[in-house]
């Protein structure tokens, strides 16, 4: 098995797993519908093609900035009559900053590591009006887990907000993960993909594991304890003493 790592920051960001008629929520951390949809854009797929072999990736995230909700609306009027469409009222995370990670059989994900590196269609974050502010490409990984990536990976935050937390040698992340058969304590979320058809878009639910991983923090505050011990005490009157 390999893992594919992916680095998810942008001025907006917006997962939702539900919307309802003109309400469009998002979740607080990106969804594995929202990423396998970004990964099947990078390949070039059409929405109506089968997802069943990226269906089947394991998947997980790590909350590595938390970001802030915001909400907008949006007007539109009709292609062909010019009628006023109902305004829709939509909810965005801002300045928010994710590792997503999705794990599987080496040729698939090293097929998905070149698409996300030249892309068929573009990555956005969510929607259409959510790009990425960087490359969302962190590596391919052999013979690794899910689990393993989330851990191993520096922290991804931005850099103010990693000297807002210098105090810190080690921060610790949220992370969510798709549950193994056995795991007992899980939750659910309809964000497993079965078609993106827009005639008839399908969702599963998933179960998913959430923890938390402690990673360093590049920016902390440098120990001085042990510097200012081993300077030497001060005398500013041992040159004027005789012999």
């Amino acid at each position: 098995m390999s893992a594919l790592a992916l680095r998810l920051a942008g001025p907006l960001q917006a997962w939702g797993a539900a919307a309802r008629f003109a309400r469009r929520t998002t979740e607080n951390a990106p969804t594995k519908s929202g990423i396998l949809g970004l990964l099947a854009a990078a390949q070039g797929r059409e929405r109506t093609d089968d997802l069943s072999d990226l269906a089947r990736l394991r998947f997980g995230v790590r909350v590595d900035q938390r970001g802030v909700r915001v909400r907008d609306y949006q007007t539109a009027k009709h292609l062909d009559t010019g009628n006023s469409m109902p305004v829709s009222e939509r909810f965005y995370l801002a300045d928010a900053v994710f590792v997503a990670a999705v794990e599987g059989e080496h040729a698939l994900v090293e097929e998905l590591y070149r698409a996300v590196r030249q892309p068929v269609y573009l990555p956005y974050l969510g929607r259409r009006s959510c790009p990425p502010a960087h490359p969302v490409d962190l590596g391919l990984h052999r013979d690794a887990t899910v689990e393993r990536v989330l851990a191993d990976e520096p922290w991804q935050a931005a850099e103010w907000h990693q000297r807002r937390r210098r105090g810190e040698r080690e921060v610790s992340l949220d992370v969510f993960v798709d549950a193994e058969p056995d795991d007992v304590r899980t939750d659910s979320l309809r964000d497993l993909p079965l078609s993106f058809d827009p005639l008839h878009r399908r969702y599963a639910l998933r179960a998913v594991r959430s923890g938390t991983v402690r990673v360093a923090n590049p920016h902390r505050r440098a120990d001085t304890s042990q510097t200012q011990s081993a300077v030497p005490e001060h005398n500013p009157v041992l040159p004027l003493e005789g012999d």
